[in-house]
């Protein structure tokens, strides 16, 4: 019997939401107008009304989208080592897998943050994503061992911020290699182990 393939056309949302994602992390939320978005969904303006309900919305939607697929990546990274330092470190391993990418424009919540004006949605989603990273950091810190879980999960937060910010600034995907051997340093002198792995 042969297979059935699905034809079902994505829904206006998906096919919002693609767009908005192609759009917004290549040329930025403030530079795309929502016409754009929405010829490049080939939706009706009535769609991305009723559906998110203006502009502000889609681009927290597609904040959220974009979280969503960051925390996947960054979980099974982590889920394929045993130790809290090697989790630590699968982190900033699979950054660093991001800067190679011929699409790469740096972090899409702060390219986001940085334009969109304090409160609000965009905010809300760019504080969600940094805390859920915090939060992260500062568990596998704490799991490691580290005397003060909380400033070693700061810290890994900053040089996680700089290394995709020294990526894309710099045009260098190098950087990664001395971002996971400072990550290393920060983690070995917070928990007394060797920085060698």
């Amino acid at each position: 019997m042969a297979s059935v393939q699905s034809t079902a056309k994505p829904s206006a949302r998906e096919r919002l939401l693609a767009a908005a994602n192609e759009l917004f992390y290549a040329e930025g939320v403030q530079s795309v107008g929502i016409d754009r978005v929405i010829e490049h969904a080939g939706v009706a303006k009535a769609s991305l009304y009723n559906t998110f309900g203006g502009k502000e919305q889609l681009v927290r939607a597609y904040l959220d989208t974009r979280r969503a697929g960051t925390a996947d990546r960054i979980t099974r990274a982590v889920a394929e080592h045993d130790t809290p330092r090697e989790q630590m470190l699968a982190i900033f391993e699979t950054q660093g897998r991001q800067f190679d990418r011929p699409d790469f424009r740096g972090c899409a919540f702060i390219r986001a943050g940085a334009e969109a004006g304090p409160g609000g949605l965009v905010q809300e989603a760019a504080d969600a994503y940094r805390g859920w990273m915090r939060e992260l950091f500062t568990r596998l810190a704490a799991e490691a061992g580290a005397a003060d879980p909380e400033a070693l999960g700061h810290q890994l937060q900053i040089l996680y911020d700089g290394a995709g910010i020294s990526a894309l600034m710099d045009h260098d995907s190098t950087v990664a290699a001395t971002t996971r051997a400072a990550a290393a340093a920060l983690i070995a002198a917070a928990t007394g182990a060797s920085a060698e792995a």
